[in-house]
């Protein structure tokens, strides 16, 4: 019997917990409680984490999941190496729904950098207004460089205060329009933009903004995962699993 689970968070998340429910095929998604409002989904849901690689494993057992979608976002690196490592231990099908990475094109001004050490170093030694577009999770390195003035947008109020002396936020969820962007980037008359290479639709509007605006982006490159079957569209994962046999037992 096929049951899936979804480890989700994204867009793609979602299109497939739809697509699912819609064609009635059994599966739960997973959040892990990041976002005090989760967007709400038309399958049985659950909030917080599996308590490791092993919790995971445990849960794929006793729930009976066939197959499991690793859909978060590319940058969620320790529950997809947890979902790798459960699945290799229980011998359940792991398929990465993954947004392909974002490439420079012309007029764009990258400087593409390894993690978030790399990017607060790339950063002008003189006061700049930097809009940081990488989540709540890494701020405190920026605090490396308190000279800059940085624009945050965070889907959630910050609990207590930031770790930066001078920083402003802004509430908002995307998916994010190219003309919402402009007006932010010239409200907050940004000079540099500071990013993760999380692909997808929902959230390049900033980067086009920053190439018609001719600002420099520091772009974070994505993690290293384990090997695994990475699918880019809801027609593959949907073919897959159709065609990848479910776990011995199951």
């Amino acid at each position: 019997m096929t049951r899936i689970l979804i480890l989700g968070g994204t867009t793609e998340a979602s299109l497939l917990a739809t697509r699912l429910a819609t064609e009635g095929v059994p599966a739960v998604f997973s959040y892990a409680g990041r976002t005090a409002t989760p967007v709400a989904q038309p399958l049985p849901m659950r909030l917080g984490g599996f308590g490791g690689a092993e919790g995971l494993a445990q849960f794929l057992r006793s729930e009976a999941i066939s197959h499991l979608v690793d859909a978060t976002h590319p940058f969620a690196a320790q529950i997809s190496r947890n979902a790798a490592a459960a699945c290799a231990e229980t011998g359940t099908p792991l398929l990465a729904f993954e947004r392909a990475a974002w490439r420079a094109g012309e007029g764009d001004r990258w400087t593409m950098v390894a993690d978030t050490g790399a990017a607060v170093a790339a950063l002008p030694e003189a006061p700049a207004r930097v809009f940081l577009a990488i989540g709540k999770q890494t701020l405190a390195s920026f605090a490396a460089k308190p000279q800059h003035h940085y624009l945050l947008r965070l889907v959630d109020p910050p609990e207590g205060a930031l770790p930066l002396p001078d920083a402003a936020v802004v509430i908002d969820r995307g998916p994010f329009t190219v003309a919402g962007d402009l007006a932010l980037l010239r409200q907050h008359r940004i000079s540099h933009i500071v990013a993760k290479n999380s692909g997808g639709t929902g959230a390049e509007a900033k980067l086009i903004s920053a190439r018609a605006l001719g600002l420099p982006v520091i772009l974070i490159d994505r993690p290293a995962l384990p090997a695994r079957a990475v699918a880019h569209d809801l027609a593959a994962v949907m073919d897959w699993i159709a065609h990848q046999p479910a776990r011995l037992g199951v």
